[in-house]
């Protein structure tokens, strides 16, 4: 590993690497001793590495990239836990995920980390499958041809808990170093979210392991793979649906950006701060995503206004501002048709209230503002104060978080607010995102960045 990509890593998840590196090969030294089944350890390495690299399933048309493929091929290294020795078991994925590209930067690491925490995965499971006794009710052996049912379901279904455990545990575990989340955040959700998913691969590698050990064989056994490759192109339908969602999120942003360059940039930039408060409330994964979309679309009905009010420097006359104030409204009927935003249209129609009931356009107050709108509303405000805009100069990031803490309880949910703020405590300021990739640059220092919009006691 080169030296620089190491030293982008946070200490704690450079320790936490080198901790798991060091583990993984403890619990592979046995090997060294001998007595290993080094035909069935090379195939099942072999196999799992021609599933996993180069990261695209073959069936599909267009080659289209799977990036969590990886996922689908875990029957292959549980088999493995299954059929040889914890030592051996080891093995079998570091081939594979070391061969296999990570998507982003620092790659080394990246790649290092999976072989690692898989390694250590399917070691756990090997030995709790062995500690239960799981072997010998597998059958293919002369004093027990044929597998031992039910008997045999027990000991696998104990090691695809451990299998999936020691995966939540560690991955929560590079997210609260690397990522810098907040413990309760890092670790939530992440065991029972995998639960289901990971006792299918185990009865996967259950069917694998016993056709293994069956008269036809490892021949056999490769059957079980085909229900993985329909798996596989399912998730590439739905990743090209998501492409398709993140073009048209795109399509829209540009458009808005097009229209009025002062706001350009500012509704990547609310979008990123939504995602800064969302986790830090702990909000699912899934409700994040949407989040970021009411972000960046949260002004996207501007696209209504004319052009010359956009524009315009000077202060704006009552009928003016009537006109932009219908803006929410231009915004929720343009995304009314797209299913895929779900809460985030109301968060384009309601970024506006106030939590006293004084805003627009409904005049909602408290709890009957949606929560994602609430959300929005203090990221469009801090975003608006610390940019640059044609009627006013930048705020300081603290001076911005001092008018939020000021209009708490009166425009905007104390909640969120005091959300925001510990959230810029741990990440920081580092608003260069692009509609695609939402975590960029939130771990970075805070600087401003030019935009247009509204923030309290501001223009529409």
């Amino acid at each position: 590993m080169d030296r620089p990509q190491w030293r982008t890593l946070p200490r704690g998840a450079r320790a936490v690497l080198l901790g798991a590196v060091v583990s993984a090969g403890a619990c592979a030294l046995p090997v060294a001793r001998g007595d290993v089944p080094w035909g069935a350890l090379s195939l099942l390495a072999g196999l799992y590495a021609l599933c996993e690299w180069p990261a695209r399933c073959p069936f599909l048309a267009g080659r289209v990239t799977v990036p969590t493929a990886p996922g689908f091929f875990f029957p292959v290294l549980l088999a493995a836990a299954f059929l040889l020795p914890p030592a051996a078991a080891v093995l079998v994925a570091v081939p594979g995920t070391l061969l296999v590209q990570a998507e982003q930067e620092p790659r080394a690491p990246r790649r290092l980390w999976r072989a690692a925490r898989l390694a250590l995965a399917v070691g756990a499971a090997a030995e709790a499958h062995v500690l239960l006794g799981g072997r010998a009710p597998l059958g293919g052996t002369p004093a027990a041809p044929a597998p031992d049912f039910p008997y045999v379901l027990l000991p696998a279904g104990a090691a695809a808990l451990v299998f999936c455990a020691v995966l939540a545990a560690l991955d929560g575990l590079i997210l609260w170093t690397a990522e810098r989340l907040p413990a309760r955040t890092a670790w939530r959700g992440l065991l029972l979210r995998s639960l289901g998913p990971y006792c299918v691969h185990g009865l996967a590698g259950l069917m694998m392991a016993v056709l293994w050990r069956s008269p036809y064989g490892p021949p056999a056994a490769l059957l079980v793979l085909l229900p993985m490759y329909v798996s596989c192109w399912v998730f590439a339908q739905y990743h090209r649906e998501h492409a398709a969602h993140q073009a048209t999120i795109r399509a829209l942003v540009q458009a808005v950006d097009i229209k009025d360059t002062y706001t350009r940039g500012h509704s990547e930039r609310v979008g990123l701060a939504s995602v800064l408060i969302a986790r830090e409330l702990g909000m699912e994964e899934g409700r994040v995503e949407v989040l970021r979309f009411a972000g960046i679309l949260h002004d996207v009905g501007k696209l209504g206004v004319p052009t010359r009010l956009l524009r315009k420097d000077g202060p704006l006359t009552p009928h003016e501002r009537a006109v932009i104030e219908l803006h929410p409204e231009y915004g929720h009927e343009m995304v009314r048709g797209i299913g895929f935003l779900g809460e985030a249209r109301a968060a384009i129609l309601h970024h506006h209230e106030r939590l006293d009931g004084s805003g627009y356009p409904y005049g909602l107050a408290g709890g009957q503002i949606p929560e994602f709108a609430r959300v929005v509303a203090v990221a469009d405000a801090f975003d608006a104060m610390t940019s640059t805009r044609s009627y006013s100069r930048a705020r300081p990031v603290r001076a911005a978080v001092e008018e939020l803490e000021r209009c708490a309880g009166r425009q905007f949910d104390p909640a969120i607010v005091g959300a925001l703020v510990r959230a810029l405590d741990r990440h920081g300021w580092h608003p260069a995102v692009t509609a695609d990739e939402p975590d960029r640059g939130a771990d970075a220092g805070r600087r401003n960045v030019p935009a247009r919009d509204t923030a309290p006691a501001g223009r529409p």
